[in-house]
């Protein structure tokens, strides 16, 4: 059997989430009726919902959901679908009804809006046509006054690399979660023998013929959508929660910024043109709400979660992000390094990663919110990450880490000691140090100046969210003055590998490279380099506390947890340092 096999089915029904009554109500058969995904995708003449039901953007009185029919036919130019809100599962209360006409303007999605909801309650929904009914969602608005808060943050979620295991995991927390996070790089653009595909052909999670090539148009975009959402532990973690979401790099293409992407090359068409298309099916498929109506750019907003929590989603991607700096554009052709180039450069007052208009959107809406917490939900690591120069210029596969990791980390570890007997050129080893990734905020760290200096100057609770690297870290965030301004959590990815595939690192070496990372970078207070999972945050008047959770598996779809992996840490209210 194939993904949408009745095993799968058993699996959505085992954790108690709405899919449940859904399929109960009707033949098993009516909708799973395929023993292969590619038969799903292939067969026009169903008018069901293959890629399931979502909701998003919730706020005190509205939620955004959605979903997508199938057309009925190959010419079939529009579709009928029918939605309802109600209180209970069984849908006795129904209290909003409508319909609404699809077509392929918007590949098929439809996404409504629902207006005039009560706070912080749980509304059950479904979509219908004259053939089928979806499985049925569960979404939840905003509350006006809470005591807690509690977030799922997950990224970086690659088709072809593995099977969603964390998606379901993080699924388990239904009834629990405020809302899902996730920051991005919810699909790839890669084809087939591209970047982390090695497995997907002895796994069963190759991309379909007709979408197995890196894409490039709107139709491409759409296809990769199609068959990411036919997964159905994504589908499970969708229907169980509302989703915020932001964009990273690969919804367009690798390395985004402002006016192109590493990975965008020639051949490809225009990059403005790819953009454009790219955003469009974003906008199409997930359950987001335009901040401004017919806009696909503008995705930066905030959500309120009463007095608590104002959690603001960034973009420091695609609207405003300045090319990043390479180090190779700084190494002569006698191996030496332009160290006054490259500090002149990355000093750049005007060089930008939100844009001028986002930066004070984001200042003015710190400044102003009253909330305990100020959380920033945003794609990459804001902590400032400082590694020996040494190590960081002979970071690359093949050569001997574990060695140089090893001698740098004895090295440091010596020093915190007090050990009298460092030598000058064991220091400089060690303090001789270059950011370690120039696509994150270390390569724009003015603009990272103007936003911790932001949270300090109204004596504000800063937590920052990150995702993009595939692997965990915990940062305590500190000014150019050395002072505590606040923290970073960061998730590990969906199935996205990290430093560990990176670096080729055996499971063995994982535990002394991350105590060598946390013992060289002085604000480092976690680190993962292996593991796939997600992060649950929850937030109270006193505290916040992150936990980071793995499973031991992604190249099946069965699966535990790492208990002996798993991480929890806190920071207390107006201290703006973990407690570790």
């Amino acid at each position: 059997m194939g993904k949408f096999s009745r095993r799968d089915f058993l699996r959505a029904s085992a954790i108690g989430i709405a899919f449940a009554p859904a399929v109960a109500s009707a033949q098993y058969d009516s909708f799973f009726p395929f023993d292969s995904e590619k038969d799903s995708f292939n067969n026009k003449h169903l008018g069901a919902f293959w890629q399931g039901v979502a909701s998003g953007d919730p706020l005190t009185d509205a939620v955004i959901l959605w979903t997508r029919v199938t057309p009925l036919s190959e010419g079939e130019q529009e579709v009928k679908v029918g939605w309802e809100v109600a209180t209970d599962s069984e849908f006795y209360n129904v209290i909003r009804r409508s319909h609404s006409i699809v077509n392929n303007e918007t590949d098929y999605t439809i996404k409504v809006d629902v207006k005039n909801l009560d706070p912080d309650t749980t509304y059950y929904y479904r979509f219908i046509t004259d053939s089928n009914k979806s499985t049925i969602g569960v979404t939840k608005t905003l509350p006006e006054y809470t005591s807690k808060v509690k977030l799922a943050v997950l990224s970086c979620s690659n088709y072809p690399a593995g099977y969603f295991n964390v998606y379901l995991e993080a699924a388990r927390q239904q009834g629990e979660l405020d809302a899902v996070i996730h920051l991005g790089d919810y699909i790839y653009e890669y084809g087939q023998g591209g970047y982390a595909t090695q497995d997907a052909d002895a796994i069963g999670r190759s991309f379909l013929s007709d979408n197995d090539t890196e894409i490039v148009t709107l139709k491409d975009y759409r296809r990769r959508y199609e068959q990411y959402r036919s997964d159905i532990d994504l589908q499970i973690l969708h229907a169980s929660a509302p989703w915020i979401c932001v964009w990273d790099d690969h919804e367009v293409t690798n390395d985004t910024w402002r006016e192109g992407a590493e990975n965008h090359n020639e051949g490809e068409g225009d990059f403005f043109e790819r953009k454009a298309q790219a955003l469009k099916a974003y906008f199409e498929w997930m359950p987001i709400r335009p901040v401004a109506e017919g806009d696909n750019e503008i995705i930066y907003r905030q959500f309120k979660f009463g007095n608590l929590v104002n959690l603001m989603m960034l973009d420091t991607r695609v609207i405003a992000r300045d090319q990043q700096l390479s180090y190779t554009n700084y190494i002569s052709a006698d191996g030496s390094f332009n160290q006054a180039q490259f500090t002149a450069d990355i000093s750049d007052p005007n060089r930008t990663l939100l844009g001028f208009e986002q930066l004070n959107w984001l200042q003015n809406t710190m400044a102003s919110s009253t909330a305990t917490w100020q959380v920033l939900g945003q794609q990459v690591l804001m902590g400032r990450m400082n590694l020996p120069a040494e190590l960081l210029l002979n970071l690359r596969p093949g050569a001997d880490v574990l060695t140089l990791f090893s001698e740098l980390a004895t090295i440091k570890a010596r020093i915190l000691a007090g050990d009298p007997t460092i030598t000058p050129q064991e220091e400089a080893r060690v303090n001789t140090a270059l950011p370690y990734n120039l696509d994150a905020w270390d390569g724009y760290f003015i603009e990272r100046e103007r936003v911790l200096g932001t949270a300090k100057s109204f004596n504000k609770n800063l937590v920052v969210l990150a995702g993009d690297t595939h692997n965990a870290w915990a940062n305590n965030l500190t000014d150019l003055q050395g002072e505590a301004v606040g923290v970073e959590f960061a998730t590990a990815s969906v199935t996205s590998p990290g430093l560990e595939d990176f670096l080729s690192l055996p499971q063995e070496a994982w535990p002394a490279t991350e105590h060598a990372f946390e013992l060289l970078i002085d604000n480092l207070k976690y680190h993962n380099v292996g593991d796939r999972g997600y992060l649950l945050v929850t937030f109270t008047e006193e505290k916040t506390e992150a936990e980071w959770v793995y499973v031991d598996n992604i190249l099946s779809n069965s699966f535990s947890l790492r208990d002996d992996r798993n991480k929890l840490i806190n920071v207390k209210a107006n201290e703006n340092k973990l407690d570790i």
